[in-house]
């Protein structure tokens, strides 16, 4: 994020500007990792207290921790809100909806307390495994991955379609072979019973009972496997794809100041062209 121009703020919030959202002083870099650490230890206190016997012995020390975390993501969201030149849209955007709903269940518990709303506010206090989504911000390949779904959503789309498609085939099928002696009383639940299968789950309370069903079960398993394939070569050729183009475009931002030369590798010391220093 580009530091905006503060002409009427005092000069402190350019240089928290620099510590909250930048990350090239050693400050900001020291600011987000500190902020790695809290989210990950705050999450982990979240997991730990739901924890029967951990939470009965313990219990005072997560409420210590609960508090702390929540004043210092309190601090972070204000601050952020006060040094942004549009705190509007950073309030409404995801990370500062993500930021808010990670403080907020901790103060909702000070105003509903009591009888039979403790179990509500106990739920509402899960919301605050949404601190992870805050780690987020910080990983590169986070913009990598999302490129490759986005790239690859209509295969996918294609993909489900077709699975979906044979899953209404084989449960219609199974539902005329096996009826509902078997456990295939509807074709809804038979096509369940194929969803289950193809997934590879099989929880096993359908089965078919018969020579025949068992045969297109048999078939429609192994079928799973070479199914669950195709995503995944999907997914995996589009993130290949968005991280050469990623590097790509870190290289084109690198040109020479003699020539003018574009394209250099991102620990390229020397301009491919000239010779000349980068």
């Amino acid at each position: 994020m580009s530091q905006p121009n503060f002409k009427h703020f005092p000069k402190i919030r350019n240089h928290l500007f620099e510590i909250v959202f930048g990350t090239e002083t050693r400050s900001g870099k020291l600011f987000d990792i500190v902020l790695l650490w809290a989210i990950v230890l705050s999450v982990v206190s979240v997991m730990l207290e739901s924890v029967k016997e951990i939470r009965e012995s313990y219990d005072t020390v997560f409420v210590i921790l609960e508090w702390f975390f929540t004043v210092l993501f309190s601090i972070e969201y204000l601050l952020r809100l006060f040094i942004t030149a549009k705190p509007k849209k950073y309030a409404f955007s995801f990370f500062g909806i993500v930021d808010l709903l990670a403080t907020l269940p901790t103060y909702i518990t000070l105003f509903m307390a009591g009888g039979s709303y403790l179990v509500v506010i106990r739920s509402l206090r899960l919301l605050r495994i949404f601190r992870i989504l805050k780690l987020g911000r910080y990983l590169r390949e986070a913009s990598v991955l999302s490129n490759a779904l986005a790239a690859s959503r209509y295969k996918i789309f294609v993909f489900l379609g077709a699975v979906f498609t044979l899953a209404m085939i084989m449960g219609t099928l199974m539902y005329m072979i096996e009826g509902g002696e078997s456990g295939f009383t509807s074709i809804p639940r038979s096509i369940y019973w194929a969803i289950v299968t193809i997934t590879t789950v099989g929880y096993g309370d359908i089965a078919p009972q018969t020579v025949t069903g068992q045969a297109f079960a048999s078939l429609l398993m192994l079928m799973g496997y070479a199914i669950i394939a195709v995503p995944t070569g999907i997914v995996t050729t589009e993130i290949a794809q968005a991280e050469r183009n990623k590097k790509t475009e870190e290289s084109d931002k690198r040109s020479c100041a003699a020539c003018g030369k574009k394209g250099h590798d991102e620990d390229a010391i020397f301009c491919k062209s000239c010779s000349a220093k980068l």
